[in-house]
């Protein structure tokens, strides 16, 4: 999504006004882009734009027909091969995607029938508003795997499911709260479902899953958080 986000700042601002904020200091964690009025829904962004420009990027976004079908994978392949995962192992996956609506189908629909056209038949798709944590708690998921830091927080502060976060920065700017906090941290969708495989075993109860993962993750298990 970032990818294509900044194509389309680039198409109305320019290069040089559209790219990508330099990253944080080490432990330094993320601060999301304020989003203006118009956007709800929208996701934090790392783009150099201010307010005005990022109301004009979600307005011309909101403009384009089924835009959330346009998107291409960041690991070709990736999604039909969770598919193909959780076919074989039966698990129950849910899409949680936090996104505002443009022309065309909904934002639900569009990542449906993009999952689908990615290899994903008859997808799970819940359009996200709250915390991500909250959801976790409530559909009593076991793990969440996603490329922000700030949902894997929610996540371990607001739930007993596990996270992993895909973080495909420089290691050096990964949060320090992620390793603080027991979060799992992979390179890549590949790298995530090479250890999900791992894990699952037909016999495994959950408490069994739940350490031979934060095992392969090099992780301890966190202290509780009051």
């Amino acid at each position: 999504m970032d990818g294509e986000l900044t194509r389309q700042a680039e198409s109305l601002f320019g290069a040089a006004v559209a790219r990508p904020l330099p990253g944080p200091a080490a432990d330094a964690p993320r601060e999301p882009v304020p989003q203006p009025e118009g956007a709800a829904g929208a996701p934090p962004l790392r783009l150099n734009l201010s307010a005005r420009q990022l109301r004009r990027l979600w307005q011309h976004v909101e403009s384009i027909e089924n835009f959330w079908q346009t998107l291409s994978e960041i690991e070709a392949g990736a999604v039909a091969r969770l598919a193909t995962a959780a076919s074989e192992r039966r698990w129950e996956i849910i899409f949680l995607t936090k996104r505002p609506q443009s022309a065309g189908y909904t934002a639900q629909v569009q990542s449906q029938r993009w999952l689908a056209s990615k290899g994903f038949s008859m997808p799970s798709v819940y359009v996200v508003q709250g915390s991500r944590g909250r959801i976790a708690a409530a559909l009593d998921l076991d793990i969440v795997v996603d490329d922000r830091a700030e949902n894997c927080l929610d996540v371990v502060m607001d739930s007993k499911a596990r996270a992993i976060l895909v973080w495909r920065d420089d290691e050096t700017l990964l949060p320090g709260a992620a390793r603080r906090l027991g979060i799992g941290v992979v390179k890549s969708v590949g790298e995530c479902l090479d250890v999900l495989t791992r894990v699952d075993r037909a016999e495994t109860d959950r408490q069994g899953m739940v350490t031979r993962l934060m095992r392969l993750l090099g992780r301890k298990e966190p202290a509780p958080v009051s």
